[in-house]
């Protein structure tokens, strides 16, 4: 698998994503859904969390 910029990019903007999300989760008292999405620049699923209140 070619490893691309814009694929190194998503990839840590999501990794940085998740570890803010955990201290905010625990916080708010919202619902957490789990959703999967294909990223183009990837060429591959990847799932994404968002909390709702």
């Amino acid at each position: 698998m070619k490893f691309t910029r814009r694929g190194f990019l998503a990839t840590t903007g999501a990794a940085a994503g998740a570890r803010l999300a955990g201290p905010l989760a625990r916080t708010g008292g919202g619902r957490r859904v789990l959703t999967l999405v294909y990223d183009k620049s990837l060429g591959m699923m990847r799932a994404v969390e968002r909390i709702v209140p």
